[in-house]
């Protein structure tokens, strides 16, 4: 009896035996490496690559004559919460004198229509804000901006300081502007300049506060311009 079960219980033994030995012999595993990435890991393998500075834009002083069918005031508001509509105000005349060795000596003088110019996309809503509601053209038919000071911030940056006139009401603003582009145009060979700018103004400083804050008194502007230096002689290769 006794020599019956220790035949049958030594399999039973050799395979425990052998199940501790192959355990003994498997390799070690690093928990570290086996550990997922953590977010920050995924983060650094992931991320994209620093944008490059922008490459820093050359300006000739000069007084530039803004070209009126590529300058375009942009204009827009909230409307109770609901929509965002806007108003362009085209047709603009104006100059930017850039003193390229002294940017605070620069300055910007510009002009707008009103009574003519206001394109809100409705020609109901055009009518509307033509009358004495809002910008009462026919007694204001012009607004003004005057510059007070041109600062450089680098990067092809600027802050642009200045006095908007509206119906006889004039309120600082500042614009950040940015340089496009400076040299001589492509198709006129005229030296010349293109900005774009954003302000954020109270319509209510210039008189045009009907309904706010119902409708939104804040009104966000983007600007964008070219101008060229004029009667400038077309470039032209000496060597040739």
């Amino acid at each position: 009896m006794t020599s019956s079960i220790a035949t049958r219980l030594l399999p039973l033994a050799l395979a425990v035996s052998l199940a501790a030995c192959a355990q003994g012999d498997a390799p070690v595993v690093d928990a570290a490496s086996q550990a997922p990435a953590t977010t920050e890991t995924v983060a650094a393998d992931t991320a994209p690559a620093a944008r490059p500075a922008a490459e820093p834009i050359t300006l000739q002083s000069g007084t530039y004559v803004m070209d009126p069918s590529h300058t375009i005031v942009l204009a827009q508001w909230n409307h109770l919460g609901f929509s965002n509509p806007s108003a362009n105000f085209a047709d603009a005349n104006g100059s930017i004198v850039i003193d390229a060795e002294d940017m605070s000596r620069s300055s910007v003088q510009v002009s707008f229509p009103l009574d003519s110019a206001i394109r809100s996309f409705s020609a109901d809503f055009d009518a509307h804000l033509r009358n004495a509601d809002f910008f009462d053209v026919g007694r204001f038919p012009e607004a003004r901006f005057a510059s007070t000071a041109v600062e450089s911030l680098g990067g092809n940056k600027y802050k642009v300081t200045g006095d908007l006139t509206i119906k006889d009401n004039t309120a600082p603003v500042v614009l950040d502007v940015t340089l496009n582009g400076s040299g001589p145009h492509p198709m006129t060979q005229a030296q010349s300049i293109g900005f774009d700018a954003t302000a954020r103004i109270l319509r209510s400083d210039f008189g045009v506060g009907m309904v706010a804050p119902m409708v939104s008194d804040e009104v966000d502007l983007r600007i964008t311009t070219e101008a060229s230096v004029q009667g400038e002689a077309p470039a032209t290769d000496e060597a040739s």
